[in-house]
């Protein structure tokens, strides 16, 4: 499959789960890295009316989850988030924000992936960085 016909197929998948929720979109995948994108609107706003930080993590795992997903080939591995952190370091309230996690780290069985999340005007509006591990399905 080429890369728009992954995008698609992943795009599916996420319905009925958090990230049709949050409307998250995976949108571009490339070498080392994948972006997608999430709204800000008010489902996401924290009482003060900017986007949540909770919410912004929730984006932050899932490019990374699924950056490790995409570039670990072995399908008889399951990837699970096993710490995460993340810096906020402006706030936004509306608009778009797009999470780019890039490869760190890609071992076997751990990976580390800095996930740069951003608004339309290339403004970073927070950093995070995930941990996962490639375990055996069982």
């Amino acid at each position: 499959m080429n890369n728009s016909e992954i995008l698609d197929e992943v795009n599916k998948m996420s319905s009925n789960t958090l990230m049709e929720t949050l409307k998250i979109e995976f949108t571009e995948i490339g070498d080392n890295y994948v972006v997608c994108k999430m709204p800000v609107t008010p489902e996401v706003h924290q009482p003060a009316g900017i986007l949540h930080g909770g919410a912004t993590a929730a984006l932050v795992e899932t490019a990374g989850s699924f950056a490790s997903r995409y570039f670990i080939k072995d399908r008889e591995m399951a990837i699970r988030g096993v710490e995460i952190s993340t810096n906020h370091v402006k706030s936004i309230s509306e608009g778009f924000v797009y999470a780019k996690a890039t490869n760190i780290h890609m071992g076997r069985t751990m990976q580390i992936w800095e996930v740069k999340v951003l608004d339309e005007k290339n403004n970073l509006i927070s950093l995070g960085k995930l941990t996962t591990l490639a375990i055996k399905k069982k």
